[in-house]
C-alpha cells in the first residue's frame, strides 16, 4: 500500500459547492495530498471539481470516500461505490471506507463487495470507519484485501488508546477525525499552556501530539486558507508536552453515531 499523506483534509459538513470546491483546491496548492471525503457528506462533487481545478496530478492525490450505513448490503455497495467514482470524477478512490457498522452493514454480505472493488480497481485499499477490536477481527476475517485503516474520532481528550494498540499490532493506520476538538481545544487549560511555550494554538498542539503517535494520521476540518495553513504548521513538541497530555484522563467523545443524519 502507498503511504497515507499526513495530515489529511477532512471535509464533513463542507457541503457548500463551490466553497468546498475551493477549499479543496487551496489545500492543495498548498501542499495537502490526502482528501477525505464521504457519500453522507454529499459534497462528493465539489470534492473532484475541487481536485480537477487544482494544478496537481491525479496520482499525487491519496482520496478517500466511505459508503454509507444503508448503502452497505453487497449489491448497493457496489452499485453506489460506482456512483460514488462518477461524482467525484474519477476511476478510482486510493481508500474506500465502510463508514459506521450499523444500519446495512453485514459482514458476510458488505465485506466482499469491498474485496470486489479492490480486485476491480475501483478502490486501491479497503479500510473502516468506527470499528472496535472485536468488529475489527471479524472484519479481517472476512476479507481477503487487507484493513488499511480504521478512521474514528481521536484527540487528546479521547485518545483511543485500546485501538491505537491494536491498529499498532496489526499495522493498521488510524485516521483521526474531529483532531481540532471541534474548537474546543482553547477551552483546555493544559493544551493552552503547551500552546503559549512554542508560541502555537492549541489546535496546533492537539495536532502536533497527534503526528507523534505511530500509525496515526489526522484529518482537520478547515475551510478558510489561513486556517489550512495554520494545520500544516505544527510545532515540534517537547516529550515533557507529550507525556503530559497522555496523562489527560478524560475520554470526551464528540460525535455521537445517534446524531448522524440516518438517525434523524
Amino acid at each position: 500500500m502507498t503511504g497515507i499523506p499526513s495530515p489529511g483534509l477532512g471535509t464533513s459538513g463542507n457541503d457548500d459547492f463551490e466553497r468546498c470546491a475551493e477549499t479543496v483546491q487551496t489545500a492543495l496548492k498548498l501542499g495537502y495530498r490526502h482528501v477525505d471525503t464521504a457519500q453522507m457528506y454529499e459534497n462528493e462533487a465539489a470534492v473532484g471539481t475541487g481536485i480537477a481545478r487544482a494544478d496537481v496530478p491525479r496520482r499525487e492525490v491519496f482520496l478517500a470516500t466511505k459508503i454509507l450505513p444503508d448503502n452497505l448490503a453487497h449489491d448497493d455497495a457496489l452499485a453506489t461505490a460506482v456512483e460514488s467514482l462518477d461524482r467525484l470524477g474519477v476511476e478510482y478512490v486510493d481508500l474506500l471506507y465502510v463508514h459506521w457498522p450499523m444500519r446495512a452493514y453485514d459482514a458476510a454480505d458488505t465485506l466482499p463487495a469491498f474485496d470486489r472493488l479492490c480486485d476491480e480497481g475501483k478502490t486501491r485499499n479497503v479500510a473502516v470507519s468506527n470499528f472496535t477490536p472485536d468488529l475489527l477481527d471479524e472484519a479481517r476475517e472476512v476479507l481477503d484485501a487487507p484493513v488499511v485503516a480504521n478512521q474514528v474520532e481521536m484527540h487528546p481528550l479521547f485518545q483511543q488508546a485500546e485501538l491505537r494498540s491494536y491498529a499498532e499490532e496489526h499495522d493498521i493506520v488510524l485516521v483521526a477525525y474531529a483532531p481540532l476538538m471541534r474548537g474546543d481545544a482553547d477551552d483546555v487549560p493544559e493544551l493552552c499552556e503547551i500552546a503559549e511555550k512554542h508560541d502555537a494554538t492549541p489546535t496546533q498542539v492537539s495536532l502536533a501530539w497527534l503526528h507523534r503517535k505511530e500509525n496515526v494520521i489526522p484529518i482537520p476540518k478547515s475551510t478558510g486558507e489561513d486556517h489550512l495553513r495554520e494545520n500544516l504548521a505544527v510545532p515540534e513538541l517537547d516529550p515533557e508536552d507529550v507525556a503530559a497530555i497522555d496523562a489527560f484522563d478524560r475520554e470526551e467523545r464528540l460525535v455521537n453515531p445517534n446524531e448522524a443524519p440516518w438517525n434523524r
